[in-house]
C-alpha cells in the first residue's frame, strides 16, 4: 500500500490513497459504518458476546475540543467529517462521566487526550480485530470468542506494520473492485513508522483487500494489513467504524 486517503470534490467521492500502501489511486465511494452482526460463509461459527464491550464516541457537531488532562487547557481542536468525509469517531479508553479519555487519530501512534462526554454520542461494540504479524493472520473476536480467522500480508522490513491498539476511522468502496486495494478498505487511526508523508498524504495505515493474493502470508506491502477480499468484505459487513484493532507480534 503506497498511498493515502484523499477527499476529493466531485460528488462527495473519495479518492483512495493510502500512504503506505501498495497501487495506484483510484476512486472511491464512502459506505456507512456497518452494525449488525450477520454471518458469513466462511465464517467461525458465531456464539453471543461474553467479553468487555468497546465504547466508540462519535463527535456530535463540526467539531470537538481536545484536552490534555481532565478540566486542563485545550491541547487541540479536531474537526468532523474528517479530510476524507467520514464522521470523526473515537474510540474511548476510560469513561469517568462526563470525561472521556480516548485514543487519538494522530501521530505519535497511541496518543490519548480528553473530551467532554456531552461533545459525543456513545456506542458499544463487542468486537475487535487481532494481527498476529508473526503467524500472517487476523482474528476477529466477538467478546472472548473468534467469530472469523484468515491471513494477512504485513509490512516489508524496511517499511514495517507497527504493533500497537489502533481503531477503525472510516470506510470506503473502491470504484475499481479489481484494483490493489480489492473490495474495501478501512482506514487506521495509526500510521507508518517510516514514511512520514506520502502522495501528500501523513502516511496513514490501513486494511484493506487486494488483487495479488498471492501475497498474502508473506511481508509485501509498504505498512499497511492486506487481507483477501472474502475477508475484508466480511469486515465491511460486519464492523463498524470505531472498532479497535490491536497489531501484535
Amino acid at each position: 500500500m503506497r498511498t493515502n486517503l484523499l477527499r476529493t470534490a466531485a460528488a462527495a467521492a473519495l479518492a483512495f490513497l493510502l500512504a503506505g500502501c501498495a497501487g495506484s489511486a483510484s476512486s472511491a465511494v464512502g459506505r456507512e459504518p456497518a452494525t449488525g452482526a450477520s454471518s458469513a460463509s466462511s465464517a467461525v461459527r458465531q456464539v453471543p458476546a461474553t467479553g468487555a464491550r468497546s465504547k466508540i464516541a462519535s463527535v456530535k457537531g463540526s467539531r470537538i475540543t481536545v484536552y490534555g488532562t481532565k478540566e486542563g487547557v485545550a491541547q487541540r481542536t479536531i474537526t468532523s467529517p474528517n479530510d476524507y468525509g467520514a464522521r470523526r469517531v473515537f474510540l474511548v479508553e476510560r469513561d469517568e462521566g462526563e470525561w472521556l479519555q480516548v485514543l487519538l487519530p494522530i501521530r505519535p501512534n497511541g496518543s490519548k487526550g480528553w473530551i467532554k462526554a456531552t461533545d459525543v454520542t456513545l456506542a458499544e461494540t463487542s468486537y475487535r480485530v487481532e494481527i498476529d504479524r508473526g503467524a500472517f493472520r487476523f482474528t476477529v473476536y466477538d467478546g472472548d470468542r473468534a467469530v472469523r480467522t484468515g491471513k494477512v500480508a504485513t509490512g516489508e522490513a524496511g517499511t514495517p506494520t507497527p504493533p500497537g491498539r489502533y481503531f477503525f476511522t472510516e470506510l470506503v468502496k473502491p470504484v475499481d473492485q479489481g484494483g490493489a486495494y480489492g473490495a474495501y478498505a478501512f482506514g487506521l487511526s495509526g500510521f507508518s513508522p517510516v514514511l512520514k508523508s506520502f502522495a501528500g498524504g501523513p502516511g496513514q495505515l490501513a486494511i484493506h483487500g487486494t488483487n495479488r493474493p498471492s501475497g498474502i502470508g508473506t511481508r509485501a506491502s509498504h505498512g499497511c494489513v492486506r487481507i483477501s477480499n472474502d475477508d475484508i468484505t466480511w469486515m465491511a459487513k460486519n464492523l463498524a467504524i470505531g472498532t479497535p484493532v490491536v497489531v501484535q507480534g
